[in-house]
């Protein structure tokens, strides 16, 4: 029985598409494009390079700190009574000379104690003199009509003793007057400024209560933190001297007033005893004369300014200045030799800034250090130099360096 036409057509459409799939495969074989090989070439990187000189540089070690009076003082009276007297600058801010009158008490009940002690010691005085003739009277009595041994009752004796003692009693009281009526006058014990005001004229004051605060003026102090490493840039022998300040150091402080920014110049005079053991920093204090008069910068420092400090530093010689980024976490530089060829080496620290890291020693001068274009580096591989920055000035100069005392600089 013959197949219907169209299962014919079912088995014929399957195999004509096998074969053009075939014969379009065999087509793009046979006319595939001849790709020409290329000869790998190892060429050397190129790289940037500095060229360094010794530089002399002075470091100065940046800190901050608070400014403190170097005096301050609560005035309390030694004595009661009503204050009648105050000088016309006792109000907060005000400023007062060494030995002015603050505050004066009434001193009426005391000089009537001066006066009751004087009045016993006249007392005191004329009994003496009764006891002293009578004891010369019985002596001349004893002499004259007397037997045998006389009696220290007989001849007045106790008698002058115990006024000799009241003399000396009443002369201790008159003493202890005097002092009490002397302390109704409060003076200044230095020159300086009201910070609070605590009482008023007409105010009637117990011993020991508070009248004001009061700060000198005649000197300043700054504590400034300082990390121990960096001691060794100080303009002296730290460790030598014992920990403290062999010689007094320059210190410039600033601080941003009125918008603008001001300046005052003072000393380091000493250091504390101990290193912070939380922070490991040392304090050395700022000293700064007459802070509030105008030849310090014309705008006075006052109490609670936050400043900076730049500490003055000694003078480092033969040091190299280098790009932030050209050292790795090895302490180690990319050198260039004469053949243009690459050295890893290892430097020697001495401190690094926000800007850039000067080197110690492991450099000499006149060597070429790689700053860029070598990510892989490798001892001894050939390099070709793509630009050559112009070279670091090597005439002496004094650079200022910056370093935050709280961070502590590497070295």
């Amino acid at each position: 029985m013959k197949k219907p036409p169209t299962q014919s057509i079912k088995i014929a459409i399957p195999i004509v598409v096998l074969s053009c799939g075939i014969a379009g495969a065999w087509a793009l074989v046979a006319n595939r494009p001849e790709l020409e090989p290329k000869v790998r070439t190892n060429e050397a990187p190129w790289v940037e390079t500095i060229t360094v000189q010794p530089q002399t540089l002075k470091i100065n070690i940046r800190s901050q700190g608070i400014v403190k009076p170097r005096e301050e003082l609560t005035l309390v009276p030694e004595v009661a009574g009503k204050i009648v007297r105050m000088h016309p600058n006792f109000v907060p801010g005000g400023f007062f000379e060494a030995g002015e009158l603050l505050i004066a008490i009434d001193p009426r009940d005391y000089d009537h104690a001066v006066a009751a002690a004087e009045a016993a010691i006249a007392e005191a005085r004329r009994q003496v003199l009764f006891e002293e003739a009578q004891a010369e009277q019985a002596q001349e009595e004893w002499q004259a009509l007397g037997e045998g041994q006389s009696t220290p009752l007989a001849m007045h004796e106790p008698q002058l003793a115990e006024a000799r003692a009241k003399l000396k009693s009443a002369e201790s009281e008159l003493a202890n007057a005097k002092l009490r009526r002397s302390r109704c006058d409060l003076f200044a014990p230095f020159a300086g400024r009201v910070v609070e005001k605590q009482a008023g004229i007409g105010q009637y004051v117990q011993i020991g209560d508070s009248l004001a605060r009061l700060f000198a003026t005649d000197a300043a102090d700054v504590r400034l933190p300082v990390p121990a490493e960096q001691l060794g840039f100080l303009p002296f022998d730290f460790v030598s001297s014992g920990g403290g300040i062999s010689r007094e150091t320059g210190v410039m402080l600033s601080a941003d007033i009125a918008g603008a920014r001001h300046r005052w110049q003072g000393r380091i005079v000493r250091a504390e005893a101990v290193v912070d053991e939380t922070t490991g920093l040392l304090h050395l204090i700022a000293e700064i004369r007459n802070p509030y008069q105008s030849e310090q910068g014309g705008v006075p420092l006052l109490a609670g300014l936050f400043v900076q400090a730049e500490i003055e530093g000694r003078e480092q010689r033969e040091v190299f200045e280098l790009p932030v980024g050209v050292l790795n976490s090895m302490q180690e530089a990319l050198v260039i030799d004469g053949d243009l060829r690459l050295h890893i080496r290892r430097l020697d620290v001495l401190r690094r800034e926000a800007d850039r890291i000067w080197i110690e020693s492991g450099l000499t001068a006149g060597e070429r250090v790689v700053i860029s274009g070598v990510p892989v580096p490798v001892e001894g591989m050939k390099v070709r130099v793509q630009k050559t920055t112009p070279e670091i000035s090597a005439d002496d100069h004094v650079a200022d360096a910056d370093a935050d005392a709280d961070a502590g600089a590497a070295r």
